[in-house]
C-alpha cells in the first residue's frame, strides 16, 4: 500500500490500494473513496472487542474498505493539526490516545489497554481506557495541534499537562502525580494533577489537545 499526506491546517491521509488489500477504520472516518472500493461493516475482532470500544467511547462498529480493484480511499482529520504514519511491527507496538485513531491495515490489532492505576483515568486527563496497537502494519493517527517528539531514556521522565499526551511507545509507563503545595493547586491554574511518562521509549506531544481549545471556549461563554 502506498499514501500521501497532503493539506494543512486540516489534513487528509490518502491510500492507494492494490487489489485485495484492506484498511480499517471507525464508522464514519473515510472521506472519499474509488468505487472499485467494498465497504463492510464489522465488529472486528468479534463481540468482545466490540463491547470493549464501546465501553471506552469509541464506535461499536467498524468499517472495513476492500479493494476489489486498484483504487484509493482518504480518511480526514477532526481538528486542525497533523497526520502521522508508523509502522507497527513486533517490538514497536504502540499506546494511542484513543482520540488520535485515524484507520490502520488490517494486519494491525487494536486492543484496549488499561492503565496500571485507576488515578491515571480519573484524573489524567487522557482517559483510563487508551488504545494499543500491536501485530504488522501501517497505522495512522491524527495529532491536534503541532506533534513534539522526545525519546526518553530508561528512568527519565517528562511531565505533561493533562490531554498532552498523544502517543507513547509501548515500553514507557504513565502515572498520575499530584500538584505540590495547596496553593499551587488552587491557584496555579494547573488542575490538581499531572501526567507523568517514564522511558525508555518515544513520548508524542500534542500542542492543542481538542479538549483544552473546548473548555477555553466555555470559559468565554456567558453565564446565563
Amino acid at each position: 500500500m502506498e499514501y500521501e499526506i497532503k493539506g494543512t491546517p486540516l489534513p487528509v491521509v490518502i491510500c492507494h490500494l492494490k487489489k485485495g488489500e484492506s484498511l480499517v477504520c471507525d464508522s464514519g472516518a473515510m472521506a472519499w473513496m474509488d468505487p472499485t472500493l467494498n465497504m463492510e461493516t464489522t465488529t472486528n475482532g468479534g463481540m468482545g472487542k466490540a463491547f470493549g470500544r464501546m465501553f471506552s467511547g469509541e464506535t461499536f462498529f467498524m468499517n472495513r474498505y476492500t479493494a476489489m480493484a486498484d483504487g484509493k480511499i482518504a480518511f480526514s482529520s477532526s481538528f486542525p493539526g497533523e497526520i502521522r504514519a508508523y509502522d507497527i511491527a513486533p517490538g514497536k507496538e504502540l499506546i494511542v490516545q484513543k482520540s488520535s485513531f485515524l484507520a490502520c491495515e488490517e494486519t494491525v490489532d487494536r486492543a484496549i489497554h488499561f492503565r496500571k492505576r485507576a488515578s491515571a483515568g480519573f484524573f489524567g486527563g487522557e482517559g483510563f481506557i487508551m488504545n494499543k496497537f500491536s501485530g504488522q502494519g501501517k497505522l495512522f493517527v491524527e495529532i491536534d495541534g503541532s506533534a513534539v517528539e522526545y525519546e526518553l531514556a530508561a528512568g527519565q521522565k517528562i511531565i505533561v499537562d493533562t490531554g498532552y499526551v498523544a502517543l507513547m511507545d509501548a515500553t514507557c509507563t504513565l502515572e498520575i502525580q499530584s500538584v505540590a503545595g495547596l496553593k499551587n493547586k488552587l491557584f496555579g491554574g494547573e488542575g490538581f494533577f499531572n501526567t507523568v511518562v517514564t522511558g525508555p521509549g518515544r513520548v508524542l506531544l500534542q500542542t492543542m489537545p481538542i479538549s483544552t481549545l473546548a473548555n477555553s471556549i466555555l470559559a468565554l461563554v456567558p453565564n446565563k
